[in-house]
């Protein structure tokens, strides 16, 4: 049996995700910009044939935006992910061995799908996607994953596609390609790497390819080695179809305007800290500590600079937003210094556990005043209710329906990003549900 892998890459998802609500976007230059409306982090087609680079600050081609040449958004991440579970969604119904390798990339095992022709196969999975959910993808087929990329890029940049290729398919003709793509750009090598294989003459895809794999494992390292085997079309990297445990969990921003009073800071942190909370319980995990960050702009030579960290341990590993937000203002507190003008803080959850494993305690029994609200390694029944329904209603009316007072309250909070471009979160909060009116007979 052939072995066969996907990989489903959506074209431009941001600006893509942006166009699926607005048709007035078609064909029209769309730009995504990072945190702060800083630079640019998405660019659709049209934006890349005028000139805006990858990476662009936002104020070198704000001209454009003002003269309406350019459609330019806030990242709107709350529509991003709910887009992208969407996409997923629909490919499993093709194949339930599926990876998901990012926000906007999958790779799929279809070596089940013998006597298929698995480009057609491939063109009815992207006519899928665009229907149920609007965003156009490109697929690569290859007999290892590493050849499915690579047929993906190719798929992309050549129109006489039609956004699929299966590389296996094209026998010989397939070298072409690979002599055209930089070795830099081969997956798994990047800048650092493919500079040290340019000083042995291997510059492209097929040049790393014909390499000797091991003289390239004495050379390099067994990572690089694989790569090679992958080339030549022996599978070395299986689909990963649970993803590995993570070590730790962070949820970090740069503040829209700088903060000087510690209320603020406070309160900036304690949101953060409950935001990390929510991803902790998705995740089905526990953390015995955290550590909390806050730093002023590196980039500011006539400002004082500060930066400073502090950790936090648990008594216990626990998933509840409460415990951890009291742990993560007392790591504030302590590194706190007035005088300065933060630009940035994080809290990243550390030694994270499987939510149903628990360390009990051996010699001592914490004293409970209400068994119904313990925050103890195992909560009371009611404490848990209570996460429960607070994370459902948030998933349901819109993250922040619900939330801990020391977060503050108001949207126009100083510390919030700055998103003065940002589009509704149409698919995740009910008062941003788009609106269709009937024309008059």
């Amino acid at each position: 049996m052939r072995q066969v892998y996907a990989l489903v890459d959506c074209n431009n998802f941001y600006a893509s995700c942006e166009r699926v609500f607005d048709p007035r976007l078609e064909n029209k230059p769309v730009v995504v910009l990072s945190n702060n409306d800083g630079c640019v982090i998405a660019r659709s087609n049209e934006a890349k044939a005028l000139g805006v680079p990858m990476g662009a600050p936002f104020h070198e081609f704000k001209r454009l935006a003002d003269h309406d040449k350019i459609a330019v958004f806030s990242s709107n991440y709350a529509l991003y992910g709910d887009m992208s579970a969407r996409v997923m969604q629909v490919l499993t119904q093709f194949t339930p061995a599926i990876e998901l390798y990012s926000i906007d990339e999958a790779f799929l095992d279809l070596s089940g799908f013998t006597g298929r022709d698995l480009t057609a196969l491939a063109r009815d999975l992207a006519r899928a996607v665009r229907k149920q959910t609007g965003i156009p993808v490109s697929v690569g087929l290859g007999s290892t994953k590493v050849l499915a990329k690579v047929a993906n890029r190719i798929a992309k940049r050549n129109p006489e596609t039609g956004g699929v290729l299966d590389l296996d398919a094209l026998g010989r003709h397939g070298d072409a390609h690979l002599a055209q793509i930089d070795v830099k750009d081969v997956w798994g090598i990047g800048r650092r790497w493919s500079e040290r294989l340019h000083q042995f003459g291997i510059h492209t895809a097929l040049d790393l390819r014909a390499a000797d794999p091991h003289l390239i494992r004495r050379r390099f390292n067994v990572v690089v080695e694989r790569i090679v085997h992958e080339l030549r079309g022996t599978s070395c990297l299986p689909l990963e179809q649970a993803p590995p445990p993570k070590k730790q969990i962070m949820t970090t921003r740069s503040f829209g305007e700088r903060v000087t009073e510690a209320e603020v800071m406070r309160e900036a942190v304690s949101s953060f800290a409950a935001r990390t909370a929510v991803k902790l319980r998705d995740q089905r995990l526990r953390t015995g500590a955290l550590m909390v960050f806050i730093q002023t702009s590196p980039f500011n030579p006539t400002e004082p600079s500060y930066q400073n960290s502090a950790v936090r341990t648990l008594p216990h590993a626990s998933r509840d937003t409460g415990e951890i937000i009291r742990a993560a203002t007392s790591a504030l507190q302590e590194i706190w210094r007035p005088g300065y003008r933060y630009m940035k803080a994080g809290v990243m959850l550390l030694d994270l556990s499987p939510e149903d494993i628990v360390q009990q305690e051996l010699f001592s029994t914490p004293v409970v005043r209400d068994a119904a609200v313990s925050l103890g390694p195992n909560p009371g029944p009611g404490r848990q209710s209570l996460l429960d329904v607070l994370d459902r209603l948030n998933q349901r009316m819109g993250r922040g329906t619900l939330q801990y007072a020391a977060e503050g309250e108001g949207e126009g909070r100083a510390w919030r990003m700055r998103q003065e471009h940002k589009s509704p979160a149409y698919t995740t909060r009910w008062n941003d549900l788009p609106v269709a009116r009937a024309g008059e007979a």
